[in-house]
């Protein structure tokens, strides 16, 4: 049986980027679709560290993850649940002086922007945190960051999102997108076709393809992050733990559960799923016990990885397309986006509306990978100002 969709927004990709841009725009009356070829939130979103930071990133981001700063506080009123989130801290710390010279190097960088981050040395180190091992130089710890649990958060906005009146439809591949007179033309899972006046690109790992067919071929890579979960043990550290260069990073859940990263998962045959390796898992639980002396005896009981796209800069893509209006990407997280995700989706959503956006996203522009024409040319027509969003409209032939 085949059937026809239109609505106001066709998002692809339902991760938390792509679901939290769908509640924003039911939240200002657009009619939205979001698809899914799978789970809504089972990749990337759903299978991450869940980090809750702001330290460390690039400080062209740091205006995006302060708006997304403020979303975490209000999951409960936004989606119906916390999602675990907990404000604990973020420590990062410096294994030698060149690590050191490092934070401070980046707190001064990010003064200004409200992270208050506080430079601790050694000693410092040792009084209040002394549950970390030997190794260990300094650090710089950012109060208001934390974490929080993915599976439930990346469900959660999706399910917030069809509470709010989104038609989230999951094992719902898209299988072309072209451009139809003023809007687009979608063809998805079996039988069913769209027609969508905008178009958001959250794909994910997956979003290259979709680019690349209206002209915006970017180097979107794949990466496999690969997390160590244990059993419930004693309390073990209080705060988000990162490591300047890199190599691990942990959390202790409020139920005493220690989460732990910072290797690498191998692809299988098919590179949409990978598998963590043995050798990978042991490496991460013997760094965190010599990091932690509370873990030395803990017991591992789940590992996973998931699928993430990587771009070579480290930062994603957000904003309108340089070649095709009412079409907007947002992909390319590294590794980094469960933290902004909700700051991105509201500003998805001003960009839909508005054709503008409150937040800087120069820097996150399609158009730094090759040679497309001026954001300027399209970013106006690409939003439609000031457009009334349309009912949403369902038939079945």
């Amino acid at each position: 049986m085949s059937r026809h969709l239109d609505i106001d927004v066709a998002i692809i990709g339902g991760g938390l980027v792509g679901s939290s841009a769908a509640l924003a725009l039911r939240g200002i009356g657009f009619s939205v679709a979001l698809l899914d070829k799978g789970y809504c939130g089972a990749q990337a979103s759903g299978v991450n560290y869940g980090g809750v930071r702001r330290q460390g990133r690039p400080v062209e981001q740091l205006a995006l993850s302060q708006r997304a700063h403020a979303v975490w506080p209000r999951l409960q009123a936004l989606i119906g649940i916390d999602g675990e989130f907990l404000r604990s801290g973020h420590l990062k710390l410096a294994r030698n002086e060149t690590d050191m010279a490092a934070l401070e190097t980046y707190a001064g960088e990010t003064a200004g922007h409200g992270l208050d981050l506080e430079l601790i040395g050694h000693n410092g180190l040792r009084e209040r945190f002394g549950w970390i091992g030997e190794g260990v130089v300094g650090a710089s710890f950012c109060p208001g960051d934390g974490h929080a649990n993915p599976r439930l958060v990346s469900t959660g906005f999706a399910a917030a999102a069809r509470r709010a009146g989104v038609q989230v439809l999951e094992n719902t591949p898209v299988r072309g997108v072209t451009r139809n007179g003023e809007g687009f033309a979608l063809e998805a899972g079996e039988g069913l076709s769209l027609g969508a006046r905008f178009v958001i690109n959250s794909a994910g790992a997956w979003a290259g393809p979709f680019a690349e067919s209206f002209g915006e071929a970017v180097p979107l890579a794949r990466i496999y992050p690969s997390m160590v979960v244990t059993e419930p043990v004693e309390p073990v550290m209080s705060v988000n733990i990162g490591m300047e260069g890199g190599g691990i990073y942990a959390r202790q859940v409020e139920r005493g559960n220690c989460v732990v990263g910072g290797e690498r998962a191998l692809p299988l045959d098919d590179p949409d799923f990978s598998r963590p390796r043995g050798e990978g898992a042991l490496s991460i639980m013997n760094r965190a016990a010599e990091l932690f002396p509370g873990l030395r005896h803990g017991q591992a009981i789940r590992f996973w990885s998931g699928t993430e796209g990587a771009m070579p800069d480290r930062n994603p893509v957000i904003g309108p397309s340089l070649t095709t209006p009412g079409l907007f990407h947002a992909f390319g997280f590294t590794g980094a986006g469960f933290q902004i995700a909700p700051g991105v989706g509201e500003v998805l959503a001003e960009l839909v509306r508005d054709g503008t956006t409150t937040t800087p996203i120069e820097s996150f522009s399609i158009g730094r990978f090759g040679k497309l024409p001026s954001a300027r040319i399209h970013q106006g027509s690409a939003a439609g100002q000031n457009q009334e969003p349309q009912q949403t409209g369902e038939t079945r032939p």
